[in-house]
């Protein structure tokens, strides 16, 4: 059975409204969209592609309110290889990013847990969701030092790029994760393809090193993963690496699409006061 890509055009992400947004003194744009408890989806390299964009609304039509902020390339952009590599050689040397930097955390997770607390006020609800994936995957981890925070999902976390085994995190603040997990009875659920380069089994042995029972993995097969991703992710990334956008095949069966409904069922159960499962 062989899957048809995705058209090759831009998402105009004319179902989102475009909001400018200022914390800490630094602004940035936000695409939302939908009602309910707030989910952050936090885009992979490069940008807000068209399978991006295509996650956040199945999160918004599970009944979440999706705020997506713009981090890096062209918001809506489909991810040819030429562009893609540009953007991903600006975000390494961005000061907002460390790419290279085990033991330390990327600054923008500042910004990002401010806007996790934004977004719970203006949301309600027990609390927020986040997804961060690629070269966002470790931030929905670090978001977890803002209380609003319930529900992490880090899927394929690629940083620190040269140490597969590294985490973008500084000890202190994987040890004060931990503890709140531990103490509120929270989990961190993520994703990897056995066979990406970019998010090794090394660094799922790091982060369950470090989280312990409260590290959730999930291990999909390479053979798992969509055969004709768009040219970014078939060029530069070159390895099954995107479980729930670029290599998700959307067909009944398929061991990324059960990725995506554990995923939404994750959120509804640590977010929505309604569900039978939180016994709220």
């Amino acid at each position: 059975m062989t899957h048809m890509n995705d058209a090759v055009v831009d998402d105009p992400l004319d179902d989102f409204e475009r909001r400018l947004i200022t914390l800490r003194e630094t602004q940035k744009a936000v695409w939302v969209t939908g009602s309910g408890p707030a989910v952050i989806v936090l885009a992979e390299m490069p940008g807000i592609s068209p399978q991006v964009a295509r996650f956040a609304r199945w999160v918004r039509d599970a009944g979440f309110t999706v705020y997506m902020p713009s981090l890096f390339g062209r918001d809506g952009a489909y991810p040819l290889a030429g562009e893609g590599r540009a953007v991903m050689q600006r975000a390494c040397v961005s000061a907002e990013f460390r790419a290279f930097a085990a033991n330390a955390s990327s600054p923008i997770t500042q910004w990002l847990r401010a806007l996790a607390s934004l977004a719970h006020q203006e949301c309600g609800g027990p609390g927020v969701g986040a997804i961060g994936m690629c070269f966002t995957g470790n931030f929905a981890l670090g978001m977890m030092l803002e209380r609003a925070m319930l529900a992490p999902v880090l899927c394929q976390p690629s940083l620190p790029l040269n140490d597969p085994g590294g985490l973008e995190i500084s000890p202190a603040e994987v040890a004060a994760v931990r503890t709140r997990l531990e103490r509120e009875d929270l989990t961190v659920l993520a994703y990897r393809f056995e066979g990406d380069r970019f998010c090794t089994a090394q660094r799922f042995q790091a982060y369950s090193a470090a989280l312990g029972e409260r590290f959730v993995a999930r291990v999909l097969p390479s053979s798992a993963a969509h055969p004709n991703p768009p040219p970014f992710f078939a060029e530069v990334v070159g390895s099954p690496h995107s479980v729930v956008t670029a290599h998700l095949i959307d067909a009944a069966g398929e061991p990324t699409l059960a990725a995506r409904d554990e995923i939404l069922a994750f959120f509804s159960q640590r977010l929505r006061r309604d569900n039978p499962l939180t016994g709220e």
